[in-house]
């Protein structure tokens, strides 16, 4: 039985796009059927249709970036920064598989050549988020593309257009029908694709929760490669500066933009009772300031609702929770539009809440805890399980250095905000924020395996120590009697 479902804009509650939950069976099977083709083209010709696509961005960008805004709520200046980047990822992703996965000349002894090479894996799954629908598997699919893979792409269930266009743009630039196959579907259909005996591996960008899932599913398959890229209970320190405002602004960069939506964001401001008392009345001030509205606004929004209704709703209670058991408001959370999922930015400080849970709150929520010294503001930025992003605004360099050696995070900032872009470098993150093989500059690493040869241009070989002698192989039993005999009456 054919199932549809569709997805709504986040805004305006209109439907966005009504489709059919994809077959994974013949996704799979078509990537696998295709993938000997698509890793015999030379790299030049694979290069050669890749760099195609930044062509088709340049003609379909805006429509696209319209498509992102209104799909996710995002205000059209940041879809914009987002399609933008598609084309970065495609000129890194060239620059990259060069850097990193060249073939080689080791030294070999006379006569032999050692070579290494790089071998792609086969049919690759990559699972897509809500927060960056084109950005994030764009980001997997163009290093898996470029290595000789090739992909079954299943996007998020709450941006399927985004998925379907992104794909749309690979065909238009001449990249073949099999080398990206398209399954839309909800987490039931990604644990299936995941789940797929023909999948070699997984590219995941996503939920903490869904990436333990994914790990504990293949713990018995350690020939499935698995690449990670999951959320962050970030910690931003506020030290000492003198320029409050700039640090205020920092601030609420990495903790609001994209509606707290990026994995990146700031979770959680550490800082002394003195900074408390100077520093928080102009981040409330400047929290105020920042227009919530529909991505097509005018005046410009600063953010757009989050995802639906639900992750709001789930925000708010998290909000009242964190009251409940001993968080002071700073600025409190509402809901300023009935049934729709616009919430304004909140602001608590939890530094008398016991047992602080230690999740995610993948929204525009921000805790403040208190501290007495540096020291002890490493140790709580250091708190958690996830290690993904961390920052330290003013402080010495110093103290930057202690920071930096002490931090336990894969991305480390000195005063610009913990989800500042990064071009040219790996992303990913420790704990319960990756598996060690980070995205980005870094993903070339894991789009193909070393393969190392050994060559000689003729055959020769010979055995030379710890052979009997030939003659000895020959002689019979008698024989050799005879000569031991001999022997034994030579040394008499």
């Amino acid at each position: 039985m054919v199932r549809n479902f569709q997805s709504f804009e986040p805004a305006t509650g209109a439907q966005m796009w009504e489709g059919q939950y994809g077959n994974v069976d013949q996704a799979v099977e078509i990537a696998q059927t295709t993938w000997p083709k698509w890793a015999a083209l030379s790299l030049n010709e694979r290069l050669k249709r890749i760099r195609a696509v930044a062509g088709r961005l340049s003609v379909e960008g805006e429509k696209f970036v319209d498509l992102i805004s209104r799909e996710t709520g995002k205000p059209l200046w940041e879809a914009r920064i987002e399609v933008e980047s598609l084309t970065r990822t495609i000129q890194e992703s060239v620059r990259s598989f060069a850097e990193r996965t060249p073939q080689r000349l080791l030294n070999g002894k006379q006569f032999e050549r050692q070579a290494l090479r790089h071998k792609p894996h086969g049919v690759m799954a990559v699972l897509g988020p809500f927060s960056s629908p084109a950005a994030a598997p764009h980001g997997h699919i163009i290093p898996a593309l470029i290595a000789g893979n090739t992909v079954v792409f299943k996007p998020s269930e709450l941006t399927p257009a985004t998925g379907e266009q992104l794909v749309r743009l690979y065909r238009l630039a001449g990249i073949p029908e099999g080398v990206v196959e398209l399954v839309q579907g909800d987490n039931e259909t990604g644990a299936k694709l995941a789940a797929h005996g023909d999948i070699a591996g997984i590219l995941f960008t996503g939920s903490a929760g869904a990436g333990i899932s994914i790990n504990r599913q293949f713990a018995s398959q350690p020939n499935k490669l698995l690449s990670l890229q999951m959320g962050g209970n970030n910690p931003i320190i506020a030290w000492d500066t003198k320029n409050i405002h700039a640090m205020a602004a920092v601030i609420i960069q990495s903790a609001f933009l994209s509606a707290g939506q990026k994995c990146t964001n700031a979770r959680r401001l550490i800082l002394t009772d003195d900074m408390f008392e100077i520093l928080m009345p102009e981040v409330k001030k400047l929290a105020d300031r920042l227009i919530i509205s529909e991505p097509h606004g005018d005046p410009v929004p600063f953010m757009g609702p989050v995802i639906d209704n639900q992750s709001a709703d789930g925000l708010v209670e998290s909000f009242l929770a964190l009251m409940s058991h001993g968080g002071r408001p700073i600025r409190h959370m509402k809901s300023p539009v009935k049934n729709r999922p616009f919430i304004t930015p909140g602001i608590i400080d939890v530094t008398d809440v016991k047992d602080r849970p230690d999740i995610e709150l993948f929204g525009p929520l921000l805790q403040v805890i208190r501290v007495n010294s540096f020291e002890d503001a490493i140790k709580e930025a250091n708190n958690t399980r996830f290690g993904l992003s961390a920052s330290l605004l003013g402080g010495s360099d110093e103290q930057f250095d202690q920071f930096w050696a002490n931090s336990r995070a894969g991305i480390v900032n000195r005063n610009t905000a913990t989800n500042s872009e990064i071009n040219g470098a790996p992303i990913g993150g420790i704990g319960l924020s990756g598996n060690n093989r980070p995205s980005g500059f870094y993903a070339a690493d894991y789009c193909g395996y070393p393969v190392i040869s050994t060559e000689k241009a003729e055959l020769k070989a010979m055995i030379g120590v710890g052979m009997r002698d030939e003659m000895e192989n020959i002689m019979s039993p008698e024989v050799k009697k005879n000569i031991a005999n001999n022997a034994a009456l030579v040394s008499a």
